[in-house]
């Protein structure tokens, strides 16, 4: 969290930059980890995953492992949310996960519009969340997309609502080979390019957001929730996510 997923929400949320050379690019990447309200202890939901059995597999959780201490509260998962205080996202949640051992593998980011005040068409689609609300998905791996989730209108006489994706999956739409992220960061270290590469002070303001909530949870010695193993994480990320008004966009059927 503190390294991958941390730099693309800094890409996502920064300003546009002066130009596209790396420092101005890093600039403002800074500037949104600088804004960033630190993190609270009652914001964050850590896990371990435990055994499972499913269809006769049995999957061995994390303490199981011969070179893991039975006593360990190691986290395998967490979640937070995060808050930037800039005039752009005040008071937009920001909610981040990272686990070992869940149902699918994913990296992606998830935009949640908010709810249209007076939305006429509530009796259609009724008070349920991922119904409700249009979403844009930027997935990074794997199979690299981006589609919009849409609510629209089923064909025909009657008054009925849908769920729609506008997609753009660069597999099927370029048929070139999409190089692997690594390629890409070997060929700019070749080539001198540091857009993509994290300055100093970028990486100072970074931990700085993640030291005293680490020092925290280790000197409290905060037990992990346990998840079973191959779910979607323990169930109190769930009421994280409700907490802010939100939904994990894994919840949904279509995703």
């Amino acid at each position: 969290m503190q390294n991958h997923l941390l730099q693309i929400l800094a890409l996502f949320a920064m300003e546009t930059p002066v130009s596209l050379d790396a420092e101005d690019i890093r600039n403002e990447k800074v500037k949104v980890l600088r804004s960033m309200r630190p993190i609270q202890m009652e914001d964050v939901v850590i896990g371990q995953y435990k055994s499972h059995t499913k269809g006769g597999v049995t999957h061995p959780g994390y303490t199981d492992d011969k070179t893991v201490p039975k006593d360990s509260l190691t986290p395998t998962f967490a979640a937070a949310a995060l808050f930037i205080d800039n005039a752009r996202w005040d008071g937009v949640p920001f909610l981040m996960k990272a686990g070992k051992a869940l149902h699918t593998r994913r990296a992606e980011i998830r935009v949640q519009f908010r709810h249209v005040p007076g939305n006429l068409y509530n009796r259609n689609t009724g008070c349920d969340l991922d119904k409700a609300t249009n979403e844009l998905v930027i997935r990074v791996q794997p199979d690299e997309a981006i589609y919009l989730k849409i609510n629209n209108k089923v064909p025909g006489l009657g008054m009925r609502l849908d769920r729609s994706n506008l997609n753009l999956l660069y597999s099927a739409r370029y048929s070139k080979e999409i190089p692997d992220a690594y390629e890409r960061l070997l060929l700019d270290a070749i080539e001198g390019e540091r857009r993509l590469f994290i300055r100093s002070d970028e990486l100072d303001a970074a931990w700085s957001l993640f030291t005293p909530l680490l020092k925290e949870i280790e000197e409290k010695k905060r037990i992990p929730e346990y998840y079973p193993y191959g779910s979607r994480g323990p169930v109190g990320a769930h009421y994280l996510a409700a907490k802010h008004k939100v939904q994990w966009g894994d919840m949904s059927l279509d995703q």
